[in-house]
């Protein structure tokens, strides 16, 4: 078996929503430069390929298609996570940095410019996890457009499945966008030459020209070409318009298999997406998504998943393990056998579940051969077996 790929995602004080009361937690301290940057190196301490920062334009919520709700028991409000992962740049080396960048209010050239900064901020490191909307409460932040309340009990309707649609398309449309602006630097475009007073060479700086339905740019882009040529971008997948979404835009898909019987399945979905699309080039990397409540004793596990269960219980989209970091090892080799490339965990509680993670697992999962012992040199895109492709516009 290939070594896998392992991930995790950071919010707030972890994913259990009751996370900050634990003795563990740091809330006071959950809006600090200080406190992400010890997340960064405990990821970077554990050789995780990468973490995921995320984010939203409205406070959260326990139903993410829901408004905003009013409980003051969890935590609310977060700090801009393209911004965090800049200033964790330069306090880590190795570990990727992808901060959830959402697509449905944020204009393409923002995006291609900060994600760019990124790249050249962090030496090749740079990712994005593409992410849409779909709260009326978040649209109204803006103002530039309405979107139709959209309840879970509604999602099967034409009307919701249409907008759904709009939104998905729109998405890819922006990815398509930022990567044309990626590209629009051609490499060497800088020639820097006090001697002839040349610093560009304006043949190398191109227009991109989009016109879509969503978007025109004209551009090109104000950011130099990020040293990956194209940073590495993620999607969050459960249904059809996501999985078609990232075939069309992304370099790796996130998917929420909630038992190893469900693995061939989703595999299948993703395929077929490629297939329906037309993809071109390499196969999207596919990486599953775990909630984790860790500890060395499974009864301790245990019982800290009861006490957090009690206190304010976990709605999730992904399936959710407390046990042994073994336990979890045997589960991460069992679904990997099924052609999964690797995982992304979602540690339960910050900082505690990350530094079992990194301190436990990792070893455990070093000692079967399945996870590298040092990072490797190179980008975030050459770790997950990707080129860096040319520039389209290069003659």
């Amino acid at each position: 078996m290939a070594p896998l790929h392992l991930a995790v995602a950071l919010d707030g004080a972890g994913w259990h929503p009751a996370a900050w009361r634990e003795p563990s937690a740091r809330p006071d301290q959950l809006f600090t430069a200080r406190y992400w940057a010890a997340l960064a190196r405990a990821a970077e301490r554990g050789l995780l390929d990468l973490l995921t920062i995320e984010d939203a334009f409205g406070l959260q919520s326990g139903d993410h298609l829901a408004v905003a709700d009013r409980r003051t028991d969890q935590v609310r409000g977060r700090l801009d996570a393209q911004l965090v992962a800049a200033f964790v740049a330069p306090l880590t080396r190795h570990v990727g940095l992808v901060p959830t960048v959402t697509t449905t209010h944020t204009e393409p050239f923002h995006i291609a410019s900060a994600i760019s900064t990124l790249d050249h901020d962090s030496h090749g490191r740079a990712g994005w996890r593409v992410q849409t909307s779909t709260r009326a409460d978040e649209a109204a932040h803006f103002g530039r457009r309405v979107l139709p309340e959209i309840r879970r009990e509604s999602l099967n309707t034409p009307e919701t499945a249409a907008a759904v649609a709009d939104l998905f398309e729109e998405a890819a449309d922006a990815v398509e966008v930022v990567r044309r602006l990626w590209d629009s630097w051609e490499d060497g475009a800088e020639i820097r030459d006090a001697a002839t007073g040349r610093f560009l060479d304006r043949s190398k700086v191109h227009p991109i020209d989009f016109t879509g339905r969503f978007f025109a740019v004209r551009g090109p882009g104000i950011v130099p070409r990020p040293p990956q040529g194209q940073p590495l971008v993620v999607a969050l997948a459960h249904a059809r318009a996501a999985y078609e979404l990232a075939a069309r835009a992304a370099d790796v898909v996130f998917t929420t298999p909630h038992g190893v019987s469900e693995i061939p399945a989703i595999l299948g979905e993703v395929r077929a997406a490629q297939r329906a699309v037309g993809r071109p080039g390499a196969p999207l990397k596919v990486l599953a998504d775990l909630v984790v409540i860790l500890d060395a004793d499974a009864a301790t596990a245990h019982e800290r998943r009861r006490r957090l269960e009690a206190v304010s219980p976990l709605r999730s989209d992904a399936a959710v393990l407390a046990g042994t970091p073994t336990a979890l090892a045997d589960l991460l080799e069992s679904w990997a056998e099924q052609g999964l490339d690797g995982f992304r965990l979602r540690p339960a509680v910050l900082p505690t579940d990350l530094d079992v993670i990194v301190d436990r697992l990792v070893p455990e999962l070093q000692r079967r051969g399945l996870f590298r012992t040092a990072y490797e040199p190179g980008t975030l895109r050459e770790r997950f077996g990707l080129d860096r492709t040319e520039s389209r516009y290069a003659a």
